[in-house]
């Protein structure tokens, strides 16, 4: 029996076993002087666990009595989790060292929390979805406030622990009530208990104590307040690997929590679903507009696609968990992009974050413009880019779904939201004349520029059958 269980969770035994030995390796050897080889390593290695996995036969396998379940959805957004958190890994190094921020213990914190977001995304049980979220919390706690010589690193380290801290305590107490009216922990036994759509009080109490605590770690409005002071007080590169894989982690536990457990009363949680996709599109379209902080803009940016994401779920059909899925890999696409080119902003060897200091970028680098301007109208969702499509995705999901109210609601705030975007392309192209930016870029962050922009102009044909990929893995959640 052990063995077989086992052979389900060998990736991520592996990933476990790696990040303990690198640690070993880094304490008793060069420490900070082996970072570079731990953080090519490990980025190689998720590259490696991304590929096996993303190969794999399909089917659905359990281990440790339905505890843990590797399904083709988990598979899914395990290998987005992996391959963005290796594309972060390599793009952070140049800047982590320039700011004397190697320290080797860095890829080993990202390679935990991504143990963490595999075993989330894998959860077949309340205990088990528990575990994997602490483990990804803890680690990104640390990450965020890893430049300790700084007040704002500081500061944003301590902000996200204690409104993480706060989340997990909700999502711990609504478990609790769950695990008192099913009797039982596992997302099999508490479906059963709300069979027929017929679910207690005491069951109503506990999905909406965990729904909230999930929305603090998707960043849904209102519960979003901790993501622009950590976005902006976080070292860039850790800003990157905020905005990608753990939103992604998150997203896809949320769906199979709701789906898998509470799949019996989908009338009782679509529209909470629905009112934090709402209220998180608006307030991140509108409250982008002000700012003056791109790692901000991209934090309230993020609040406002987690929310059209969300649209997906909300929809609560297989159409919707296949955009939901397309969406966060076209979302994940695009922020590698975005962000390659905000750590490569420096003025005079020193990071800039200041949206003023883009003005007139394209006459001294018209590439690397041209590129950003196409990531940007991506986000916007212009068409004909791949960003569109995912949000045509989830707005057709909505509406298949008789929810058309919430695919208007989200057509607005995508047309307030482009305003942002569109503001920095024209200060790119039509700004007044400032003081360049350095031109140096290097070559993994130019080359995850390039790509990503390329990818949201060749990924109109046929998004390179991820639609088809997406299709397969919700099917096996929702059946």
């Amino acid at each position: 029996m052990i063995g077989s269980d086992i052979s389900v969770v060998l990736p991520e035994v592996i990933l476990a076993v790696y990040a303990m030995l690198a640690l070993m390796y880094g304490v008793y050897t060069g420490k900070d002087r082996t970072a570079p080889l731990l953080l090519w390593t490990t980025a190689a290695l998720m590259a490696v666990l991304a590929f096996w996995i993303g190969f794999s036969p399909e089917g659905a396998d359990t281990a440790f009595g339905g505890a843990f379940v590797d399904d083709g959805f988990a598979r899914f957004a395990k290998v987005v989790i992996l391959v963005s958190a290796a594309a972060v890994l390599l793009m952070s190094q140049d800047f982590m060292t320039r700011l004397g921020l190697m320290r080797f213990e860095y890829p080993i914190l990202v390679a935990l929390s991504v143990l963490g977001m595999m075993m989330m995304v894998s959860a077949g049980d309340l205990m088990a979805l528990y575990m994997g979220l602490e483990l990804q919390s803890l680690c990104l706690y640390v990450v965020a406030s890893i430049r300790r010589d700084s007040v704002r690193s500081t500061e944003a380290g301590l902000k996200y622990f204690v409104l993480g801290a706060l989340s997990s305590g909700l999502l711990l107490y609504g478990a609790s009530l769950t695990y008192g009216y099913a009797g039982t922990t596992l997302f099999s036994g508490i479906i059963a208990a709300a069979e027929g759509g017929h679910v207690s009080l005491g069951l109503l109490f506990g999905l909406v104590f965990m729904i909230t605590g999930l929305a603090f770690k998707v960043s849904a409005v209102p519960f979003h307040m901790w993501t622009p002071d950590v976005y902006e007080g976080a070292p860039t590169p850790v800003t990157a690997f905020f905005a990608t894989a753990p939103k992604v982690a998150a997203a896809v536990m949320f769906a199979r929590l709701m789906h898998s457990a509470f799949g019996e009363a989908t009338a009782d949680w679509s529209q909470i679903v629905a009112l934090l996709a709402v209220l998180s599109m608006f307030l991140g379209s509108i409250a982008a507009i002000g700012q003056t902080n791109i790692k901000r803009l991209m934090a309230y940016s993020s609040i406002a696609h987690m929310g059209y994401a969300l649209i997906g779920l909300a929809a609560g059909t297989v159409g919707g968990l296949q955009a939901l899925l397309i969406y966060l890999a076209i979302y994940v696409t695009m922020n590698i992009g975005t962000f390659a080119f905000i750590l490569s902003m420096r003025r005079d060897g020193q990071p800039v974050t200041e949206i003023d200091s883009l003005n007139m970028y394209s006459r001294a680098e018209p590439l690397k413009a041209l590129a950003m301007l196409v990531l940007l109208f991506s986000l916007a969702g212009v068409p004909p880019l791949v960003g569109f499509l995912g949000k045509f995705y989830v707005l057709k999901a909505a509406v298949d779904a008789d929810m058309v109210w919430l695919a208007v609601a989200g057509v607005l705030a995508s047309v307030i939201g482009a305003f942002y975007y569109i503001r920095i392309v024209y200060l790119m192209y039509f700004g007044e004349p400032r003081e360049a930016l350095d031109r140096t870029m290097p070559p993994v962050q130019w080359v995850a520029l390039m790509g990503s922009a390329a990818i949201m102009v060749l990924g109109v044909a046929n998004l390179f059958g991820v639609e088809a990929l997406a299709a397969a893995a919700a099917e096996t959640l929702a059946r």
